[in-house]
């Protein structure tokens, strides 16, 4: 359920990376060319691959690939071997399951009903647990991916229609998910009962489209419509829609990373914009540690519009101090250290005319391992800045994800590991303070606590997880069953 990238550097590895995104589109005789375009738009969501299926009326058509969405879809010949009014498509970063082909999404599957394509955003907490009892009923998996687990609990669901198969299976599982699947009767929607990953549904015409963002919706011409509900099942057969609500109702609790980091700036979540949510963090950061200086400094891309909202609160010039080249992709280990310590300045480097004998504040959206914080702080000071202090758009990270996205185990979290007085000498700032946890929530608009229940999921910074997490308590079982055989032995 955690996955961390080998080959990555550790400026890579010290970001929690966004999950998946998906998109689909009923009705519509360009449905492969539309979803193409809107995965370019959700391409911050997942960089390592993307996938689009489409469906003809007679026939599926897939194309799947390592890489990008542009390289890959952006060819007119592979648009054209995606025939047909329907398609999903996936962008992917790897929280289950290696980076490999045989992973990438949307998955397909010839089940006794017909074909069933599905495209997934999130993680499933029990998938380990229900693909063993699967295995031992004979299922045979082609991949690692725990998406895989949905399509052989449909395929052995009792129930009679593929809908009620479909519902048998969601009930079966646990954690988060935001899944679109297509068959050769049309298209489903839905959203786990918690809401934790975003799904909205929008139109293009007489269309209907499903989206992890609204800026997919932007891209290629339609109207957002609605978010799809926690819990709920959208059903859309020639043009006509549908709704289910086949789950007991639970209080929803969508994750509230998606307001610091995950979705684009121009994007809505939840009714609100992106954008002013994250002026509002900084503006919270502000009046919470407030601090002397000369410049407020994001650290691009994602800091940028705290830092604004921070300058604004705290009277404080706005400045870019880091420039980011928006031209170089994963920087991978270098085969010294000498070398490995430079690549940091292949994504950012110091503004050192702008940033030499002043005092700024850096202001970015979170610290996961701490070894990014520690290099951007230093270059600071490599360019001349007489103080530099480190400001953070979110709570500290003390915990791992098990919803969809991709953390290190928590002993690899700086903030699990260090006090913030801990923290901040190992960065080597001035100062260091993050915006507290009743701080985020007000700047999104709610209450920590609603009737003592928290609006948000919010894990990752308080441990408060919404739903069991059976694969990681089995795990711990047999880790200290291991320890105590070490001991008896």
């Amino acid at each position: 359920m955690i996955s961390t990238h080998p080959f990555a550097s550790s400026e890579d590895a010290d970001k929690l990376r966004e999950e998946c995104g998906v998109f689909g589109i009923t009705g519509n005789d360009s449905a492969s060319a539309i979803t193409a375009l809107a995965l370019h738009a959700l391409q911050h969501r997942g960089q390592e691959a993307a996938g689009i299926i489409s469906h003809d009326g007679q026939e599926f058509h897939a194309h799947r690939a390592m890489g990008h969405v542009a390289g890959n879809f952006d060819r007119e010949e592979v648009i054209a071997t995606l025939p047909g009014p329907n398609a999903i498509g996936h962008v992917r970063y790897s929280t289950t399951g290696a980076s490999a082909l045989r992973n990438v999404q949307p998955l397909f599957a010839e089940l006794s009903s017909g074909g069933f394509a599905i495209c997934h955003n999130g993680n499933i907490s029990n998938a380990m647990t229900l693909r063993r009892q699967l295995v031992r009923r004979g299922a045979i998996f082609q991949s690692t991916s725990d998406t895989e687990v949905i399509i052989h609990l449909v395929a052995t669901s009792a129930y009679r229609t593929l809908l009620d198969r479909f519902i048998d299976a969601l009930k079966q599982i646990e954690g988060a998910y935001s899944l679109l699947c297509l068959t050769s009767e049309g298209m489903i929607a839905c959203r786990d009962p918690l809401g934790v990953r975003p799904l909205v549904m929008g139109r293009l015409g007489d269309c209907w489209l499903f989206a992890s963002e609204t800026v997919a919706f932007d891209v290629v011409g339609a109207e957002y419509y609605r978010d799809v509900e926690p819990g709920e099942i959208v059903i859309v057969q020639n043009g006509e829609v549908r709704s289910l609500h086949p789950f007991a109702k639970q209080s929803r609790r969508p994750c509230i990373f998606e307001h610091v980091y995950f979705s684009r700036p121009d994007s809505i979540v939840d009714g609100t914009s992106v954008y002013s949510v994250r002026k509002e963090i900084g503006a919270e950061l502000a009046r919470e540690n407030p601090v002397e200086a000369d410049f407020v400094i994001p650290v691009p891309d994602s800091g940028t519009p705290a830092a604004i909202g921070f300058a604004q609160e705290a009277g404080i010039p706005f400045e870019l101090g880091i420039i980011r080249s928006h031209y170089v992709g994963r920087t991978f280990i270098q085969p010294s250290d000498q070398v490995r310590h430079l690549g940091v300045k292949l994504k950012h480097n110091a503004n050192r005319a702008l940033v030499a004998g002043k005092r700024i504040v850096l202001i970015d959206d979170s610290i996961v391992r701490g070894t990014t914080s520690l290099k951007i702080v230093q270059m600071m000071r490599d360019a001349g800045a007489r103080e530099v202090h480190m400001r953070i758009a979110s709570p500290p990270t003390r915990h791992s994800c098990y919803y969809g996205v991709d953390t290190p185990h928590r002993s690899k979290l700086l903030a699990a590991t260090h006090d913030i007085e801990a923290m901040r000498r190992f960065i080597q700032a001035d100062s260091l303070a993050f915006i507290s946890i009743e701080g985020l929530y007000r700047a999104v608009g709610e209450d920590a606590r609603n009737n003592g229940q928290p609006q948000y999921c919010d894990a990752c910074f308080t441990g408060d997880y919404p739903t069991r997490l059976t694969d990681l308590d089995e795990q711990q079982q047999v880790e200290q069953f291991a320890l105590l055989a070490e001991r008896v032995v």
